[in-house]
């Protein structure tokens, strides 16, 4: 039993997986193969934002195998860090907006809806009671998304496939309202969130390396 969880080595426990689930590897390689096919998004932007989202399920197997794969497909070091402090701009942004909720929670006459535009205007609480921390988290926000070695457009697009993934409608809304305004197609939307749903179900995947591991020691 290797003290390593994390050992590549385990890897090697997933051509297991051809006899124990033959039906489903099958259903999940075609999924896969046929989400990170060139399109309206090339296959460097894809797995460069497969390598965004690979940090926010945190997999290390996602990361590292995306990684590669994104500077085999000519993606910088630079472009590849840009992206991930968008993962980090968009996790911070979805826990500020969500703060709206507390002071729902603290309101008997708040509305029951959990899930309203106009919760956004409890922000300005945030501000005055966290001004310090607020202002802070605003700047990095801009600076996370401003135009860089990867464009503005494609940042938001990446931020909108981030938001996916956290699961944070206001971070869905708003930065599919800057991705549009910047130009963004539906298709390239559409195929940003189907990466998404990919690396979701590949994080799953990879760590069945884990499963069959932790199931034999």
């Amino acid at each position: 039993m290797t003290n390593n969880l994390y050992d590549k080595g385990n890897l090697k426990n997933l051509s297991r997986l051809k006899k124990l689930a033959p039906e489903q590897l099958q259903a999940f390689s075609e999924f896969n193969n046929a989400v990170m096919i060139e399109g309206a998004l090339s296959k460097k932007e894809k797995e460069i934002i497969a390598v965004a989202i690979a940090h926010v399920t945190e997999c290390p197997y996602c990361i590292d195998s995306h990684t590669r794969r994104a500077k085999a497909e000519g993606a910088s070091l630079e472009e590849l860090v840009e992206a991930v402090f968008v993962v980090a701009g968009v996790e911070a942004g979805g826990v500020v907006t969500h703060s709206t909720h507390i002071h729902n929670a603290m309101d008997p006459e708040a509305d029951d809806s959990l899930y309203r535009r106009s919760n956004l205007k409890n922000l300005v609480k945030l501000n005055k009671f966290a001004p310090q921390g607020f202002r802070s988290y605003s700047a990095f926000s801009r600076t996370a998304l401003k135009e860089g070695k990867l464009s503005g457009k494609f940042k938001e697009i990446i931020a909108v496939a981030v938001a996916h993934a956290s699961q944070c409608p206001y971070c869905i809304d708003v930065h599919t309202k800057n991705a549009v305004k910047l130009g963004s197609t539906n298709e390239e939307l559409g195929e940003a969130v189907m990466v998404t749903s990919a690396l979701l179900a590949g994080g799953a995947y990879a760590h069945l390396a884990n499963l069959i591991q932790s199931y034999g020691d």
